[in-house]
């Protein structure tokens, strides 16, 4: 990988396309640390330090947007309302026919549906940062802050709506920025910004377990999070590249004086066919009835359940829940994102044939009966890598800290290794031997 790297930064266009995204992402970086007016960073600043880091759902959407959420930055939302927008959209082109007709059309039909992304991503910020105001006025964005109905000195209506243009103002920027990366960097823009947003939170959380080890001075719990970080990456390395090809042969046709065809291939399935979303489903819906219980008035019975039981991400009924949602929704993501019913249409129309299987509706049912059994190691697979953290804050005391979470290693690692490949591609183009040498 090393390797690949020298010789991009060798070769004259790929440099210039290397440069260009580390410049965008020292960009989105230094915004992540500018406040938007009507804030108090003092007060920030300090219930920053007293608070855990373990923020329930704000914690997800802090790790997304690189720690500048719980600060209220001008990039506080990060590049959290884009993703959500885009897994909208993917869940509604099921349901809605004229998204599902848009995207059968190609590349119009692709741009017309990320144009809907992008005033969907600007609705969602502009619900965001409302949301985000208000807890933070309200004091409940700190739990147990002293300081905590500070941080909004100026609770003027003036200077709310201010505060909201500004974070929508803001995500704006971002999603510009990962488009530019995307049409003048190395591409998949979105993706690089989350990955720099996760790993900029690496080095304070492994620092924070080193200060709070007990053994030779913490460098033991240091170093043991470190090997079980590098376990972890290799996991799921092998996890997310695993796949299952099924075998697929192309009938030789006679078109005029033509042959087409008679061609061999495969369909890849991969293990972990639904990536991280299920994991993002299960923490945003586990996260709504504490939500809901936070900002309701009185002390029922239903809200002291709820907070005894969903709001400890140790206690054995999140954790039970936490796992059986993730497998839930790996199995409803991939329903919904992998049609075999389609594909089996599409190898029929083109003359295409799963070797010992028929074409049509028999293609369909083997498709369906080997998503579903290779669904199951990767569904269970994603609850394990999601209650790494969870048993860190057993065994290493990491009060939330644990850098090598569910959610963060696998966004790490399945960026890492595309735009590997992108840059691996990119020199392929560039340095082709030929069969002369």
């Amino acid at each position: 990988m090393l390797t690949a790297f020298a010789r991009a930064f060798r070769t004259p266009d790929l440099r210039k396309k290397l440069l260009f995204t580390l410049a965008i992402i020292v960009v989105y970086r230094v915004g992540t640390h500018v406040p938007i007016p009507g804030v108090n960073y003092k007060a920030v600043q300090q219930c920053m330090d007293e608070a855990s880091a373990n923020q329930g759902l704000f914690g997800l959407v802090n790790m997304f947007s690189g720690g500048a959420l719980l600060q209220i930055t001008i990039f506080a939302l990060g590049i959290m309302p884009y993703i959500t927008a885009s897994i909208i959209l993917q869940l509604l082109t099921v349901v809605i026919p004229r998204l599902e007709a848009l995207k059968k059309e190609g590349q119009a039909g692709t741009a017309k549906i990320t144009q809907y992304t992008r005033y969907l991503t600007v609705a969602l910020a502009i619900l965001q940062g409302t949301g985000l105001v208000a807890t933070a006025r309200s004091g409940a964005l700190f739990n147990g802050c002293q300081v905590a109905n500070s941080i909004v000195p100026d609770q003027a209506i003036f200077t709310t709506i201010t505060m909201v243009i500004c974070m929508t103002a803001g995500t704006a920027v971002v999603m510009w920025l990962g488009e530019l990366i995307t049409d003048r960097g190395i591409g998949n823009g979105m993706s690089i910004l989350m990955f720099i947003s996760i790993a900029a939170t690496f080095p304070s959380a492994l620092w924070a377990i080193k200060k709070q080890g007990s053994l030779a001075g913490g460098w033991i719990e240091f170093g043991t999070v470190i090997l079980v970080g590098l376990v972890m990456v290799g996991l799921v390395v092998f996890v997310e590249q695993a796949q299952r090809r099924i075998p697929v042969q192309y009938a030789k046709r006679m078109i005029g004086r033509r042959s087409y065809g008679g061609t061999s291939t495969y369909i890849p399935l991969k293990v972990n066919q639904a990536g991280v979303i299920p994991v993002i489903f299960a923490s945003s819906l586990l996260y709504i009835p504490a939500l809901v219980a936070q900002f309701s008035g009185g002390n029922s019975g239903w809200k002291q359940w709820v907070q005894n039981n969903l709001t400890k991400g140790d206690h054995p009924i999140y954790i039970t829940l936490y796992f059986f949602l993730i497998v839930f929704f790996a199995f409803f993501y991939v329903a919904i994102s992998f049609n075999p019913e389609e594909v089996a249409d599409n190898m029929k129309k083109y003359g295409g044939f799963i070797p010992g299987i028929r074409a049509g509706r028999p293609t369909a049912e083997y498709l369906s009966y080997v998503l579903n059994r290779i669904t199951w190691p990767g569904s269970l697979y994603l609850g394990v890598i999601a209650l790494v953290p969870t048993m860190a804050l057993v065994g290493f005391n990491a009060s939330g800290n644990f850098p090598f979470g569910g959610t963060s290693i696998l966004i790490i690692v399945g960026v890492g290794l595309e735009t590997v490949k992108q840059i691996e591609s990119q020199l392929q183009q560039r340095n082709y031997e030929g069969f002369l040498r």
